[in-house]
């Protein structure tokens, strides 16, 4: 199948090819990783689903900001749990189970490994979905909603949400205030900031922050960064341009953050030679704003479980 294929293929067809993919790279993994490093893993390796499907954005009915792509692979790994072949150890990541460590990807058939398990639980779920509509004034029952997009619109509020709205916090704030909200971010995660180099609207060579990295064992790096507030995807000539600024400073390591993705082209060019450059994207930062609770407040909350449901 050509790359350009997979946009135009059903849900259902995206999910058949997503589901091999990922029991690949978490075995790449060793098993075990977060949703967001299995769809990072997808982005950077050339395989059938092109970058530009993984990393689109569109606007919701509500107007927050999703990935589209999120869906079918949501729903892949969905099917992958019920079926058996991984486990959610808790929220944000998953694992192979033993089924799933010892299927053989050469004779697995979707269809009667995976399908004729998931398809009756889809078909649950969305009854159990109907009959609470049907309770609910405020959301009366949609005859034509398909197992899917009943489910699709329940994942968009409840859980993406925060992230949207924080996404679409940061794109609105002005260019120096991004870079002095990455600066605080890098600083959070032990790095020391230079109070002469990279806090300047020019004459610091391209750079948005710099400063001092020490190790448990006392060695100290010098650590370039560049702040990108950008739409689409971050292409490598960026890369080659930070770079260039990192030497003028000697810097042995870069860190790169942006609201957007990096084109798998950009990634390359983060890799090569002998200096990584470390990407933070849109996601990414998500998580490291939410980690370190930089001007966001985490909100605790509980969910019954079945003793409350259960009739007597």
């Amino acid at each position: 199948m050509e790359k350009d294929d997979f946009s135009n293929l059903p849900r259902v067809q995206q999910e058949d090819v997503i589901m091999p993919e990922v029991i690949k790279i978490l075995r790449k993994l060793g098993g075990h990783a977060t949703t967001n490093e299995v769809k990072q893993a997808l982005l950077e390796q050339d395989n059938a689903i092109p970058e530009t499907v993984i990393n689109q954005i569109k606007i919701g009915k509500k107007g927050q900001q999703y990935k589209p792509f999120n869906f079918p692979f949501n729903f892949s790994v969905t099917n992958l749990e019920i079926a058996g072949i991984l486990m959610r150890p808790q929220r944000g990541e998953i694992e192979l189970t033993k089924s799933g460590r010892q299927l053989n990807l050469d004779s697995l058939n979707i269809q009667m490994d995976i399908r004729a398990k998931s398809d009756p639980e889809w078909k649950r779920r969305h009854k159990q979905n109907l009959i609470k509509r049907q309770k609910s004034k405020k959301n009366p029952p949609v005859v034509n909603d398909s197992v899917e997009d009943t489910i699709v619109e329940d994942t968009i509020d409840a859980s993406e949400q925060w992230r949207s709205d924080l996404l679409a916090a940061l794109m609105q704030i002005s260019p120096a205030k991004f870079e002095l909200f990455s600066r605080l971010l890098v600083k959070s995660m032990g790095v020391k900031l230079d109070e002469t180099i990279g806090i300047k609207l020019s004459g610091d060579g391209g750079l948005d922050g710099y400063g001092y990295l020490t190790t448990d064992d006392f060695r100290t790096a010098r650590v370039a960064v560049q702040a990108k507030r950008w739409e689409g995807m971050v292409p490598s000539p960026e890369i080659d341009k930070f770079r260039g600024a990192m030497d003028k400073h000697n810097a042995e390591y870069g860190i790169f953050v942006t609201t957007a993705d990096f084109s798998r082209a950009a990634i390359s060019a983060a890799r090569a030679g002998t200096r990584v450059i470390t990407l933070i994207n849109g996601e990414r930062l998500i998580d490291l704003v939410a980690k370190y609770q930089l001007h966001v407040t985490p909100v605790v909350t509980y969910e019954l479980d079945d003793f409350f449901k259960e009739k007597d």
